[in-house]
């Protein structure tokens, strides 16, 4: 995706593999995005992935993802996608999606 445009939010849609479930991957997740200023959510998925939206200043979003990449201690990522979404407009940032 190109760069936003100054000012603007980006939003990305993330799906990560590997070992993330049971490893505090999705308070890792939290922590990172509030200390960074996102709004979005975090959950595990029954498949044993995890999905992640976050939304924010691009270079934000690009930081969470970076460490989004790497895990926590204890978790092995195997792969990250993401799909970039046009902003929401969310708010506040935790665990389990805004429905």
């Amino acid at each position: 995706m190109d760069a936003a445009p100054a000012g603007r939010p980006v939003r990305a849609h993330v799906w990560v593999r590997g070992r993330v479930q049971g490893v505090g991957f999705r308070f890792f997740v939290v922590r990172h995005a509030r200390e960074l200023g996102l709004a979005g959510w975090v959950r595990n998925l029954p498949d044993g992935r995890v999905e992640l939206v976050a939304e924010g200043p691009q270079a934000a979003v690009d930081a969470l993802l970076r460490l989004v990449a790497r895990g926590p201690a204890g978790a092995l990522v195997t792969g990250v996608e993401t799909r970039w979404e046009p902003p929401a407009g969310a708010r506040g940032f935790g665990i389990g999606a805004d429905a």
